[in-house]
């Protein structure tokens, strides 16, 4: 598809569907959260607060259309954005989670496993969560203390790479925690009974009901913990539980008899079973749902609706009312290797960021209809609703400028390798052209979505560039500059946030710092002026602030795009129309 269409496409598909930078703004007043939301004239999901479908009616089989297999489901693991919804949503409860609710009132956090959003006191060092009477596991024993404990102990095993660490950077007395799988135990988490779980902080965290929505937080008990075979079945504590799962192929969920509604106001729990088809085409998924014939007209998709399917979309309203793309609020960027040359070399990198030609990125992507130029780390959730642009970088970049930069740092005639994950080939052939301009030659290596994380992860056989994106576990800068630019949270195996390993004592002791400050609006700002800063020393390169276009079929109901986690759907309350339509 050449770049004149797929600007004409993208420039439709913004109109149709009124996309704005801004619309995770617009909660309260486009909140349509039920069935009248269908009926009018905006395409639903197409801003935040709207619902396709109507409510969803209990029964039924939903099916899951995928391309890839999930990286992780272990919670100790479980660090990517849609995995996390799909496993704390279906699989895992955790001591506070995010409303179910379209908009930016699913940014906010309500007890889940806990009695409230946790007890601060030792000026915010301490904080103590009290569990809810009756929650259990699916054999129908009582969820404990001790369990969550466990769990986040579980998060320090080397073993068990790809996780959240917020526990190591939090708590006290974990520097050389190894986690409890030989039977040490942390000092730092205490459970005075089975109803209560008190953490020991190493500073005060103002913020940690937010830290406890992660699925660090959810339960394991230690009888039933397989190590590094955990990840291939969960034991429930949520609404469903896994019957089978033949990974790369399919991963059947059914209902989890033990789980109690009243204890759990947020997951609604539609469907009877759940059904993931892993493996397919992504064309071949649009197309599927497109139709919706038989079993598809229940199924929703799990990866974004192709930038070529676009023109099968806009033309049918139909098929429109059923497409959902949402602000995903992360931002998405080229990560340059800093641990070794030629990108130990902050004039390199600097030249990197001229040569990227950030419109093409934005065309290889679908048009300006499914992303926006990045021109900062910050997006714009994070930075007041404002986007930064401090270095004021034309989007096609400067390529005459990046030859300049190269020759004064005696570097030219590079010869670099990127390795993406297999979806992202277009884009990577677009860096390649851009970067080539500059006098960078590029070699493209692809890797498969369900292992691209760990391939790019593995500090010793890191390539020279990879392409990924962060997005923040909450809405603070505190989820976002320090994994991702302080060189402390780099790890040899299951890197997941400073994969550029990036190490600046000066950048570590600001993040200190800023960490420091009690007064939350402060430290916003800081944020924002250590994102500034950063921007200089070229640690990446910023290029997409990207949507999720995601199809569901015609009898699917309850389905928006939960802002927390990227815009995916929200499994809490998705369902179908008519259950007995579906298949499985």
């Amino acid at each position: 598809m050449t770049r004149r269409t797929h600007a004409a496409l993208a420039a439709a598909l913004a109109a149709t569907l009124t996309f704005g930078l801004g619309a995770c703004k617009n909660d309260k007043s486009d909140n349509g959260g039920d069935a009248s939301a269908a009926g009018t004239a905006k395409a639903p999901g197409a801003a935040s607060g709207t619902i396709v479908g109507g409510t969803p009616v209990k029964g039924g089989t939903l099916t899951v259309l995928s391309n890839q297999d999930f990286a992780h489901l272990d919670p100790a693991r479980n660090w990517t954005m849609p995995n996390m919804d799909f496993g704390i949503r279906l699989l895992y409860r955790t001591l506070v989670t995010f409303k179910a609710e379209p908009g930016a009132a699913g940014s906010e956090i309500v007890p889940d496993l806990a009695t409230d959003l946790g007890r601060s006191s030792d000026g915010g060092k301490t904080w103590s969560f009290t569990l809810k009477d009756g929650v259990k596991y699916e054999d129908g024993t009582p969820i404990r203390s001790a369990d969550i404990k466990y769990n986040v102990e579980r998060s320090f095993a080397p073993d068990l790479t790809g996780g959240p660490d917020y526990a190591q950077q939090y708590l006290a007395g974990g520097e050389n925690y190894k986690g409890p799988l030989n039977g040490e135990h942390l000092a730092s988490i205490e459970t005075p009974d089975d109803k209560t779980v008190v953490f020991h902080l190493k500073r005060p965290v103002a913020e940690f009901s937010y830290t406890a929505t992660l699925p660090t937080f959810a339960p394991v008990p230690q009888s039933q913990d397989k190590g590094t075979q955990y990840d291939l079945r969960p034991f429930s504590s949520g609404p469903y539980k896994i019957e089978t799962y033949d990974r790369g192929k399919q991963l059947v969920l059914v209902r989890n008899s033990n789980w109690d509604q009243s204890t759990d106001p947020v997951r609604k729990a539609y469907p009877d079973k759940i059904v993931v088809v892993q493996g397919l085409k992504g064309g071949q998924v649009d197309d599927r749902i497109i139709a919706s014939e038989g079993a598809d007209a229940s199924a929703v998709e799990w990866m974004n609706l192709r930038p070529e399917s676009i023109a099968k979309v806009l033309p049918k309203p139909d098929v429109k009312s059923r497409l959902i793309a949402e602000q995903q609020g992360c931002t998405d960027m080229l990560y340059p290797n800093t641990s070794k040359a030629p990108f130990d070399d902050p004039k390199v990198r600097e030249a990197l960021m001229y040569a990227v030609d950030r419109d093409a990125q934005v065309t290889a992507y679908g048009g300006p209809a499914m992303a926006d130029v990045a021109t900062s780390y910050l997006p714009p959730a994070l930075s007041g609703g404002a986007k930064q642009d401090t270095l004021k970088i034309a989007p096609t970049g400067d390529p005459e400028k990046a030859r300049q930069l190269l020759k004064d740092a005696g570097k030219t005639d590079l010869k670099v390798s990127l390795t993406v994950s297999s979806g992202d080939k277009t884009r990577a052939e677009a860096l390649q052209q851009s970067l080539g301009k500059a006098g960078i030659q590029v070699t493209i290596t692809t890797a498969d979505p369900s292992v691209y994380y760990d391939t790019i992860g593995d500090t010793k056989s890191a390539p020279d560039l990879a392409i990924l994106g962060w997005c923040p576990d909450y809405p603070s800068g505190a989820t976002f500059l320090p994994m991702v630019f302080d060189g402390r949270n780099i790890k040899e195996k299951g890197n997941q946030g400073n994969v550029e390993q990036f190490r600046d004592q000066a950048t570590s002791d600001r993040i200190d710092q800023i960490n420091a400050m009690s007064d939350v609006t402060e430290a916003n700002k800081a944020w924002m002026q250590l994102s500034e800063d950063l921007l200089k020393k070229a640690p990446t390169v910023p290029l997409l602030w990207q949507r999720r276009p995601l199809l569901a079929g015609t009898n699917v109901a309850g389905a928006f795009g939960h802002p927390v986690w990227t815009g995916q759907w929200d499994f809490a309350t998705i369902g179908l129309k008519d259950p007995s339509k579906s298949k499985g």
